[in-house]
């Protein structure tokens, strides 16, 4: 059973900047696409960025260019950059594969004010 967590959330005003780091309890290697995804009050969770073994990235439309998504295998660790955030950022923020099919864990709550 895979471990994730998850941490570098907090409280930020709008176009401020913070960096999420997730932590998993086993190597990355061979783990073909990773990804995060945010859920916020009252919807569904969404992805966010993906990235693949290869550093193919895809972004969703909502934080494309200001967002970068970044892997180190060696760490077991995926991290997220996001600048110039929004209050629609507001969410709580997950990683996992591109198909979901680690437990999910608890997540790091991302808070923009505006």
């Amino acid at each position: 059973q895979v471990q994730l967590v998850e941490s570098g959330g907090g409280l930020v005003q709008a176009g401020g900047s913070l960096r999420l780091s997730c932590a998993a309890s086993r190597s990355l290697f061979g783990v073909t696409t990773m990804a995060w995804y945010r859920q916020a009050p009252g919807e569904q969770r969404e992805l966010v960025a993906s990235i693949t073994s290869r550093s193919n990235i895809k972004y969703a439309d909502s934080v494309k260019g200001r967002f970068t998504i970044s892997r180190d295998n060696s760490k077991r660790e995926l991290y997220l950059q996001m600048n110039r955030l929004k209050p629609e950022d507001t969410a709580v923020y997950y990683c996992n594969t591109d198909y979901a099919n680690w437990v999910w864990g608890q997540g790091t709550q991302v808070t923009v004010s505006s």
